[in-house]
């Protein structure tokens, strides 16, 4: 096959975000292009064996992948409250593997089951290919020997199920042990076990030649050389920042407070103090962007990380950094709102809020990532950004990248961009103020502890020219007109829109952020071209004439239309299709074509 989608599904507890992340490393150490969606609930562990508490892990791999996959080709459930949750995600040929033991007649009444036949009850089509497996039973054989406790023998059951489904795919299990000896490294006792039932696993489909086919995945195109690894969104957006404050020759302070699912940059650059980060976790959303704004005013690269909510509550303080003209990266994690909302679910419904979302004229510089890897490299453009253009960046992830994981090249740091922030110069010693700008409009940076750069910066509006409190009308529309402006002229310093696909085709489809991998597919499957937007506010200089050459264009995004709205503003005489999805869940490719299609 040139790709195949996994998806491993059982209770909260049944360690399936573990395995799937090993299972998706492996492949991804063998030379496979991977992307995962972690599915997890938000909610305190639901009671064992429920609905409610169903957590799954989907990964495709293969060759030319582009997104976790719309269907599984093979399923493994570890109880039967997940396959009745998850049998909406897979197809008429799909192979399960089930823990019969998970089974039982108390299990199946737990899980809402009718019947004692809960396959026939599901309505799975013949040509679903069911393996029965007793995973508790032979893990418990397993291990019997091995002094854990019972509790501890059972929660093994997902090793043996990762083992097996190494044998499946043909996949070499070395790897495999090591991750798991880097995994409990700080619990050696489990160690040894935990490879044992992983070995036993593989050795199980091995052994008893299974009624069921082994899996040879087509490899990938050759990459260029280097050193890869697969990792998550926020991973990689830790690593973008802590880039360019080296590049940058600045010291990396965040600001923040935690909230799903943006807590795990902070926990990442919270264990990098080797690398001279500073991370301050604040007693809320407010106090942590106030803080980063702090340390702009320090000379720092300053960030915050945040969530939807959280973007609401940090509006004020950006505000301030607006009119403060001081520069400050601000990253949200984008989930399902609003209020506290779907938490562990992924949306694309902060954009307005981004663009637009702060008192008075309060432009900021809008970005979005596209995948779990370029979060890195958006990050750092953003970092880029700020420091040169004295500004507010807005990065928008969401909870689909955050989680998500991609194969991604570590790059040397000599080859990224430069980055110059943009520093006071000598000659102005002695006679500073915060009025000053270079040619391009932009504020000269002077912080504590230069001497003869004393200043005050302030969040009242300030005399163009004198940088003192001003409330002279004509003054203020001046201003206003020059930090818009200096915000436009980034314009300048982004690449132009690149149109992938057909480019000749009379169809074009448009999406921004975490939708590319499903558009490029549905993309490549249409036949049609596809512009993709990782640049909100300013848009790349060349979006009116990439857009004014298609007759069709379909505008898909993660909400009710916010993208599109925003598209409509700047360009009223071109017109445009909508197609939206707002259920916490990413695109499937089909929807897509098919909404395409009956255009």
């Amino acid at each position: 096959m040139q790709t195949v989608v996994v998806r491993f599904v059982g209770d909260s507890g049944d360690g399936m975000q573990l395995t799937g992340n090993l299972f998706s490393s492996l492949s991804a150490i063998l030379g496979d292009e991977i992307s995962t969606l972690p599915d997890f609930p938000a909610e305190i562990r639901a009671p064992q064996g429920t609905l409610g508490g169903v957590s799954g892990f989907q990964v495709q791999l293969g060759k030319g992948v582009y997104t976790p996959g719309d269907k599984a080709d093979v399923l493994v459930a570890m109880n039967a409250a997940a396959l009745k949750v998850n049998v909406k995600n897979i197809h008429d040929h799909s192979v399960i593997l089930c823990d019969m033991d998970s089974f039982t007649a108390k299990d199946l009444e737990k899980a809402l089951y009718k019947t004692d036949n809960p396959f026939v009850e599901l309505g799975l089509p013949e040509t679903v290919q069911i393996v029965p497996v007793n995973l508790t039973s032979l893990t418990k054989e397993s291990l019997k020997d091995s002094g854990l406790d019972n509790k501890a023998v059972i929660r093994s059951k997902n090793m043996f199920a990762l083992g097996l489904v190494c044998w499946l795919f043909d996949r070499p299990i070395d790897h495999a042990i090591h991750f798991l000896e880097d995994k409990f490294k700080k619990k050696p006792a489990l160690i040894a076990p935990n490879v044992k039932v992983l070995t036993d696993g593989y050795n199980y489909g091995q052994n008893l030649a299974m009624d069921i086919k082994q899996v040879r995945i087509e490899k990938a195109e050759e990459k260029e050389h280097g050193r890869y690894t697969s990792i998550a969104g926020n991973k990689a957006t830790a690593w973008g920042l802590i880039a360019a404050a080296e590049k940058a020759g600045k010291r990396l302070f965040l600001g923040s407070y935690p909230i799903t699912p943006a807590t795990d940059i902070m926990q990442e650059l919270a264990a990098r103090k080797d690398c001279g980060v500073m991370v301050g976790q604040a007693e809320d959303e407010i106090s942590g962007v106030c803080t980063a704004v702090g340390a702009a005013f320090a000379g720092d690269l300053a960030c915050t990380s945040t969530s939807g909510p959280g973007l609401s509550l940090k509006s004020e303080a950006v505000g301030l950094a607006v009119m403060a003209e001081l520069p400050l990266v601000v990253i949200d994690v984008q989930r399902g709102g609003p209020s506290t909302g779907l938490p562990t679910k992924t949306e694309q419904t902060d954009l307005l809020q981004a663009v637009y979302g702060r008192n008075g004229e309060c432009p900021a510089v809008v970005m979005a990532a596209s995948t779990p890897a370029n979060c890195f490299d958006y990050a750092y453009m953003a970092a880029k950004i700020a420091l040169e253009n004295m500004t507010p960046v807005i990065l928008l992830t969401d909870t689909y990248l955050a989680n998500g994981t991609s194969l991604w090249r570590i790059p040397e740091l000599a080859h990224l961009p430069e980055i110059h922030p943009q520093g006071a110069p000598a000659e102005l010693k002695g006679h500073f103020n915060p009025a000053l700008r270079d040619e391009n409009g932009v504020r000269y940076w002077a912080f504590p502890g230069m001497e003869g750069f004393e200043h005050r910066n302030i969040g009242l509006e300030r005399d163009s020219e004198k940088g003192t409190i001003s409330t002279d009308p004509k003054n203020h529309e001046r201003m206003v007109r020059a930090r818009a402006a200096k915000v436009q002229q980034v314009e300048n310093r982004i690449p132009y829109l690149n149109v992938q696909g057909n480019a000749a085709a009379d169809t074009l489809l448009v999406g921004w952020g975490s939708t590319e991998g499903h558009l490029h597919a549905a993309a490549n499957e249409l036949n049609c071209a596809l512009a993709h937007f990782n640049f909100i506010h300013p848009l790349p200089r060349n979006t009116r004439s990439v857009l004014a050459r298609y007759k069709k264009i379909v505008v898909c995004e993660l909400n009710s239309g916010q993208f599109v709205a925003y598209l409509r503003s700047q360009f009223p005489d071109i017109h445009f299709e909508q197609f939206n999805k707002i259920e916490g869940q990413p695109f499937q490719v089909a929807d897509i074509v098919e909404y395409v299609k009956s255009l």
